[in-house]
């Protein structure tokens, strides 16, 4: 067996083949030609000694020995990109990469504006962020910072939490004027109703602590929050949003204020070994204010530290 050690380029292309499942669209990915992504599959197989894709019409199926190695080249990915972050600043400067992570809503409708102000405050720092519902994992370095709306359970973390963002039911104008709204919320299976597609833990978690919700007979379905988001404005009907982005807009409307609200916990999260990363700290102490500016319904500014807590 060839005892030459394989690149890190031959694990990526690897793991890219894995998420794409076909060679010519994990040279697309990569911006490498179909044939060099071949050759370092090939290297790989005959490094390792056994196969790890099977053809199909339906592209490159993985092999078990391929799928057993997935999440070890997920945590090359991951290192390879902290490290890159973490080489992009410079030593006591406020500059390089800082990775992101945050709810689909959080991401899309909060963040911006607090990302903002903060790159105006210090542009020397690159901003990434992964705007997705998935939870990734701190301690493999996916992320350099984190908003979770679930308190964090692993060790080496440092966690602030940031207070609670109020959920309530809200409709637009155009779906009231055209059908009323409930009184009870027994009526509200009477309406045209928007929630999930699949339960989640978090969803289980809102219908544990509120009993008296009727049985959901949802008249639209999705997994997404943005979509969910995106048809309580389109005044489809009824569904859950965030207080905070329904009093923007003078057309969304709270249904049965009062009788329900429920609050979404929410963290700041960071790995400790980031605590000293100049870069780290200052995106961490403006996400802090902006965010709780945000459930205070202050607009974001990046300020003094008194107020970072």
């Amino acid at each position: 067996m060839n005892k030459v050690d394989l690149s890190w380029d031959i694990y990526k292309t690897f793991l890219t083949v894995l998420q794409e499942g076909s060679l010519s669209a994990a040279a697309r990915e990569l911006g490498l030609t179909q044939p060099t992504i071949g050759r370092h599959i090939d290297a790989m197989e005959t490094r390792l000694g056994y196969p790890f894709f099977v053809r199909s019409p339906h592209g490159l199926l993985p092999t078990d020995a391929a799928l057993a190695l997935k999440p070890y080249a997920e945590t090359l990915a991951a290192t390879s990109a902290a490290l890159l972050r973490e080489a992009s600043s410079q030593r006591d400067a406020i500059s390089g990469t800082v990775r992101i992570s945050a709810s689909e809503v959080i991401g899309v409708e909060v963040l911006p504006p607090i990302l903002a102000d903060l790159h105006a405050a210090y542009p020397g720092l690159t901003i990434e962020l992964s705007a997705s519902d998935t939870v990734e994992d701190l301690l493999r370095q996916e992320a350099d910072i984190a908003v979770r709306m679930v308190a964090p359970t692993q060790g080496a973390l440092i966690a602030r939490h940031i207070g609670g963002v109020p959920i309530s039911f809200h409709a637009h104008r155009r779906y009231v004027e055209r059908r009323g709204t409930p009184e009870t919320l027994a009526e509200l299976k009477d309406h045209s109703l928007i929630g999930y597609d699949r339960e989640t833990a978090a969803i289980r978690a809102i219908i544990a602590r509120a009993p008296e919700l009727p049985a959901a007979r949802f008249a639209f379905k999705a997994d997404s929050n943005l979509a969910q988001l995106a048809a309580i404005r389109a005044g489809f009907g009824i569904g859950i949003c965030q207080n905070g982005l329904a009093a923007r807009d003078p057309d969304l409307l709270p249904v049965l204020p009062g009788l329900f609200e429920m609050k979404l916990e929410t963290w700041l999260v960071m790995h400790e070994n980031l605590k000293t990363a100049p870069r780290c700290r200052v995106t961490f102490d403006a996400l802090a204010k902006g965010l709780r500016g945000y459930i205070r319904g202050i607009a974001p500014t990046v300020g003094n530290a008194d107020d970072q807590g």
